[in-house]
């Protein structure tokens, strides 16, 4: 009796004792601390035996070669195998069962062991992959994880011996190692998985929302996830559902009961409706926690929180609708780097909600990241800033076959499962060019296989003729649909330093000067400021003047190429790419209030949006022009109180007033609309002398941590006593620093691009540099500035610990960061105001080539209708449905970039006008007196001619498209359109 007493007094504690190592809920860590990196292969790194006591510290995120971040040029970047090792002890607070690592991301390839074990590879290099570590991994020993990384420009696949197309010099600045986050999961038998597919398998959580009222604010919500029972026994218990709004106050509960078999993977689903919805907008970044718990009958928890928030899409009519309202897409083609100097990627999470927040600021609605998969902190922050992204997969310029396009394909699969639950996805592109229909269909059966109830439209970069594509749109130029939409990928390629204003200004940059790029004269790779703001208002009317509201085609708008000065592929003097609205330091040019003025509405902008180009501060006897942009009908400039003139409106944002004599004090612009009233005042004011320093501390609301990858951002300027920055003050500053931080600095034109140094100049009378906390180190910092004849100024701030297990903790840096409300709610915007309407053409004939007459108006830019090279049949007659007004015809001709093209317009036989068209990047507007007429004539009346050399190319040489393939430059007599719209204006 003893003997049964004492067994089963054992088997009691023994089961209390799986108990309490059970009842642990599921726990996440960041594993980025305390990492041992080598440079070079070193022999038997992996083992747990080696000697790594003498490799240098560091924390993750890190690249190896972080410090070359724009003090190399991109193809020059760093390539060498590379060692990280981290010694770990596990905590015993957590389940132990299931052990899970789970990367970021690695570049190129990545191998990882533990304790000498082969684990895995990952060679994709910008996706995120996952580990299970549980059979490996000591639970109560120490355990040495390894990782060999390799960032050859060259990397092939182990398994096929192929390249990845996206491992490019030119746009995937090549910050190897580990530059991203790596995190640790501990779980129960039963568990939710990971979104990891890659190397795992599983799919997580996906939370979408049907049956959406915008205007009653509700919706049906699904929460699926998939769980996998990896005991030895059937289980079963409860799946529950937890939804709290961005205030953390609890909204929904709702749960069902589950079974699992041993072994088994199932998608467990629970459904309710939520009322009162707040839902997610540009500039609205809203979002709601889902919690979701396996309980089971052991009493075990797995609890995975899911940041997501609701929205309501559609893409029809060539038009995106967000929330039931028509949104013209404004914004950047950004890098997928998004790089700061000396830094590279690996940014605090605080910096990517500043950087990408600023996008917003400048009243872009849309990012589309190039060419390669974002990393998770930006997908992340752009939920948080309000801004729509366009998610790539990996591409460069092609279409491919065979295993590259496999390589493709899984990576969008990847990045599908990865972000389907972040609301600021909208579009997934799957190529940087056009791809094969047959491409097409196959990666919608991804998007629909893993996201298919997201309301994201997939699509590619052109795609103009696709009947499978929900998106196109080309590079730099205009295209309009009728059915998908239509948005420009990369606008605007020119590039300006921040420091250069105008050629009035010290110091005195000339506008265009630099050296000639591939042979071509490339001024428009080496702007002044003045130039760069009115080139960006230049590009942007050619969108603006057919959008949303201009007829039945319209463009859906388009992206600016880049949104901050990037270290990669540049065309103009410097060796990193100033593209940027904002510098690699995110202090605004020009450029950036211009869109802010044209951006400032979902398609029609507010009409008080207003800017003075440049700044007030010249030799005395200074003449020059003056830019004012607006979104007013009239502006008025004044110095000192006194009317100089009205701006000459032009691109219809831009006033010009010619020839305006410098005088100190102030220079006043007022805008006003069409009756006269007055919308906005902006003034510039004439700075004094230079006085003194001011150092401006900045970091994100929700602390500063010592995590490793913490940031600071410190802005320096250059005053006067009044305390007004010195708009032409290039002084150089002397920082000290003393306290637990490490110094990351700043950039300016010089010597190294200034990279880590510790004294640099201001440009412009303003830089900024950058500090980075220290692992474990805390403290009080304080940061002081001198600069020869200026008085000096210092700024302190302390840094806080954080709490450890292990060496691993909570990512303190990234907790509790605010969404950006500040556009407000965006539901009651004014509707969409239609300008013009088109008139339906019935039939058409033409001087030649009748049969062929069709594409000019057939919604397909790839096709086009031409006459026969002679110039008594360079005409073609539209017949529209019905007698009506016409106003205007909308007229793409082949070589549009180049050609201009004498043209008589004749209605019904009469004559209305003469004009000679002018070049653009696309579409033509002729605008003609209001005319009623049911025949509407094109004819050629002289031979075209060259009008502006077409002699830009690509990075590869390739030279920029001009129309359709065939080239008509020789061919005097030859009329070709290759879409034309008939409107009546409303």
């Amino acid at each position: 009796m003893r003997h049964i007493g004492l067994t089963y007094f054992l088997t009691v504690c023994f089961s209390f004792f799986v108990y309490t190592i059970y009842a642990q809920d599921s726990k996440v860590y960041s594993l980025n601390a305390e990492w041992r990196l080598h440079i070079g292969d070193i022999k038997d790194a992996e083992k747990e035996s080696f000697n790594d006591s003498i490799w240098k510290q560091v924390t993750l995120p890190h690249a190896w070669n972080e410090n070359e971040s724009f003090a190399k040029a991109i193809h020059e970047h760093s390539t060498n195998i590379v060692w990280y090792r981290k010694h770990l002890i596990l905590p015993t607070n957590v389940p132990l069962d299931k052990v899970f690592l789970e990367f970021e991301g690695a570049r190129q390839g990545a191998e990882v062991y533990l304790n000498g074990q082969f684990i895995g590879r990952h060679e994709n290099g910008v996706m995120a992959f996952g580990m299970d570590i549980s059979k490996a991994i000591k639970r109560t020993q120490k355990n040495i994880i390894a990782v060999r990384t390799d960032n050859s420009w060259s990397y092939r696949e182990k398994a096929t011996n192929s390249t990845f197309q996206w491992n490019d010099r030119n746009f995937n600045a090549n910050y190897g190692g580990l530059p991203k986050n790596v995190w640790i999961h501990f779980k129960p038998r039963v568990y939710q998985t990971l979104p990891l597919f890659s190397n795992l398998g599983t799919t997580g959580v996906y939370t979408y929302a049907k049956n959406i009222d915008v205007k009653k604010r509700k919706l049906d919500l699904f929460v699926e996830s998939q769980v996998k029972n990896e005991s030895n026994q059937a289980q079963s218990g409860k799946y529950s559902v937890e939804v709290r709004d961005a205030d953390g106050k609890l909204v929904k509960e709702f749960s069902q009961p589950y079974s699992i078999a041993s072994g088994q993977t199932k998608i467990l689903v629970a459904k309710a409706q939520l009322q009162n919805v707040n839902f997610w907008n540009w500039g609205y970044g809203y979002l709601y926690t889902i919690t979701t718990k396996i309980n089971n009958t052991a009493n075990t928890n797995d609890i995975v929180e899911t940041k997501t928030g609701f929205r309501k899409t559609a893409f029809s009519g060539g038009m995106v609708y967000l929330n039931d309202q028509v949104l013209m897409m404004k914004g950047y083609a950004q890098r997928t780097s998004n790089e700061w100097p000396a830094v590279g990627l690996s940014v605090a999470p605080w910096l990517s909600d500043f950087s990408n927040r600023l996008m917003v600021e400048s009243n872009a609605n849309l990012v589309r990241w190039m060419h390669v998969t974002p990393w998770k902190q930006d997908v992340e922050s752009c939920d948080r800033v309000g801004l729509m992204q366009m998610l790539p997969a990996g591409d460069s310029e092609k279409d491919v076959t065979g295993r590259r396009w496999e390589q493709r394909k899984e990576v969008m699969r990847d990045a599908i499962i990865y972000y389907r639950n972040n609301p600021s996805v909208l579009l997934y592109e799957s190529g940087n060019e056009s791809i094969s229909e047959e491409h097409m269909d196959e990666m919608k059966v991804i998007r629909d296989q893993y996201d298919p109830h997201g309301g994201r439209a997939i699509g590619s970069r052109e795609m103009l003729d696709s009947k499978i594509a929900e998106y196109g749109g080309e590079m730099l130029y205009i295209n309009k649909s009728a059915r998908h939409p239509m948005i420009a990928t990369e606008y605007m390629r020119d590039e300006a330093l921040r420091k250069y204003w105008d050629e009035y200004t010290y110091p005195y940059h000339k506008n265009g000067e630099g050296p000639l790029y591939k042979g071509n004269d490339a001024s428009d790779y080496n702007r002044n400021q003045d130039s760069f703001a009115i080139e960006a208002v230049n590009r942007w009317y050619e969108y603006y003047k057919v959008r949303p509201g201009t007829g039945d085609r319209v463009s859906s708008g388009g992206l600016n190429i880049i949104f901050s000065d990037s270290n990669t592929h540049f065309r103009g003097k410097e060796n990193y790419r100033r593209s940027g609205e904002v510098d690699a330091m995110r202090i605004p040019k020009d450029a950036f209030y211009a869109h802010q003025v044209m951006w400032n509405g979902w398609v029609e902008p507010d009409p008080k949006g207003l800017h003075i180009v440049g700044h007030w501060n010249y030799a005395e006897g200074t003449i020059k022009d003056v830019h004012v942009i607006s979104a007013g009908e009239k502006v008025d400039l004044f110095i000192n109180e006194k009317k100089i003139g009205e701006g000459q409106r032009s691109l219809e944002f831009l006033f010009n007033f010619p020839n305006v004599k410098f005088e100190k004090g102030t220079l006043k612009a007022i805008s006003y609309d069409a009756s006269g009233t007055k919308l906005n005042e902006k003034i510039l004011r004439t700075a004094s002398e230079p006085y003194r320093l001011k150092l401006t501390y900045q970091h994100g609301k929700n602390g500063l941590y010592a995590d490793g990858n913490d940031m600071v951002l410190v802005e320096v300027e250059v005053l006067d006593k009044e305390g007004n920055r010195c708009p032409t003050a290039t002084n150089m500053i002397d920082f000290k620093f003393i306290g637990p931080m490490e110094w990351k600095g700043g950039i300016a034109q010089g010597s190294n691009n200034f990279i880590l140094a510790e004294s640099l100049p201001v440009e412009a009378g303003v830089n900024r540099v950058l500090l980075r906390t220290l692992y474990n180190q805390t403290g009080e910092v304080k940061l002081t500035a001198h600069a020869n004849g200026l008085l000096s100024d210092e700024v302190s701030w302390k840094v806080e610990p954080i709490i450890i297990n292990n060496g691993l903790f909570e990512k303190s840096s990234k907790l509790n960061l605010p969404s950006n409300l500040d556009r407000g709610e965006g539901l009651s915007e004014s509707p969409l105001k239609v300008k013009r309407i088109t008139l339906p053409i019935k039939f058409a004939t033409a001087g030649a080539n009748q049969d062929k007459v069709v594409a000019s108006f057939d919604d397909n830019e790839l096709s086009d209708w031409v006459n026969d090279g002679k110039m008594q049949t360079a005409w073609i007659e539209y017949n529209l449905s019905k007698t009506d007004f016409i106003d205007e015809i909308d007229v793409k001709l082949n070589n549009f970039r180049s050609r201009a093209y004498p043209l008589e317009i004749y209605i019904d036989d009469k004559l209305v006008t003469d004009i000679v068209t002018k070049t653009t990047l696309g579409y033509y507007t002729i605008t003609l007196p209001r005319t009623k007429g049911q025949k509407v004539k094109i004819k050629l009346k002289g031979a075209s001619y060259t009008a502006q050399e077409n002699l830009h190319a690509e990075i590869g040489g390739k030279r920029l498209d001009d129309g359709v393939s065939r080239n008509d430059a020789n061919a005097k007599g030859t009329l070709s359109i290759i879409e034309i719209d008939i409107h009546k204006k409303l």
